[in-house]
Order: C-alpha cells, then structure tokens, then sequence
C-alpha cells in the first residue's frame, strides 16, 4: 500500500477533489496559497468544511469520534468510524480521521490505506499528507517522508510544523 499511496501522492495536482466536497474549498486554498488573507483563518474554515458533511447525522458521528479520540476511547471511536464508513463511503474526512486513530494506535498499513482513501477523495488535504510523512519517517524511509511533507507545504505554505519536519530531515546534522 505504501508504494501506491507514494505513487498517488506524487500525481495528486493532477487530480480533482471529489465532486461532493464544498466548492468554496477551491476559492479558500487560493486564499491560502496568495498570502492575501489570515492563514490561519482560512486553515480554520477549510477543517471546518471538510468535517461538514450533508447527512447531518453523519457530521455528529464524525464530530463524537473525534472526541471519543481525544479522550482515547479508541475501541469506540473505531466502532463509530467502521459504521460511519459503511454509510458514507465517500467522506474524506471521516477517513482521515480512523487514519489518525490508526496511527495512535500503531497500526500503520491501515492508517496508511485510509490515507490513500482520502486523498482520493480531497488531493489537497494537507493533514492526511503530513500524516503519511510522520508514518513514513518513522519507518525510515526519508525520501518518502520528504515527498509527503513538500507535498503538504506546497498545498498549505503556512504549516510551520512541517517545515520543521522538512529542515530536520534535509539537514539531520543540523538538529
């Protein structure tokens, strides 16, 4: 899996973002890319439209899995998100989020399956990218790190952790 979401991240600008994604999202990632606008204002309105989702009930799954995360109630953020899944299979965000909760959980070939789903979905989601560096520089595979990491810094030039990850790794003498 590791090899094909490598492959399909080194294609993702050629890809569009899933038709049932918010078309502001298209305008607000110009706004992040121009400088124009508060970054961190514009990141905020993009989280927010990807949790969104037009089944309200689907968005409330979503939201009380994220809290069931925060409060490492894993089994049962886990039983949400299969069953959201089952019902929403096209929610990007619902897959990057059991792709985080596989990632706490250590299990890394299925947070990196569930990555590859989202970028299918939303090429431009910097999070699931940043994601797949942090699981590939912990298998040690830098040049895939290095890929995922530019990749999300080009979608998003403002995440200051990953330009940190990216300096780290260009230059390990210098940490």
């Amino acid at each position: 899996m590791y090899v094909e979401t490598l492959n399909l991240v080194s294609k993702l600008g050629g890809r569009q973002p899933s038709p049932e994604l918010p078309p502001r999202l298209d305008i607000l990632f110009k706004y992040l890319n121009s400088g124009a606008a508060d970054a961190a204002t514009v990141e905020d309105e993009i989280w927010s439209l990807w949790m969104h989702n037009p089944h309200c009930r689907a968005e409330v799954v979503l939201d009380k899995a994220a809290s069931d995360i925060a409060a490492q109630r894993f089994d049962i953020a886990e039983t949400r998100l299969v069953g959201l899944l089952r019902a929403c299979p096209t929610y990007a965000e619902a897959w990057n989020k059991r792709a985080t909760l596989y990632y706490l959980l250590g299990r890394d070939e299925e947070s990196v399956h569930d990555i590859h789903r989202v970028l299918e979905l939303e090429p431009r989601h910097f999070g699931a990218l940043s994601g797949l560096g942090e699981i590939c520089w912990a298998l040690g595979d830098e040049p895939a790190a290095l890929l995922a990491f530019r990749t999300a810094l080009r979608i998003n030039p403002h995440l200051d952790t990953v330009r940190k990850e990216i300096d780290k790794l260009s230059n390990p003498l210098a940490t």
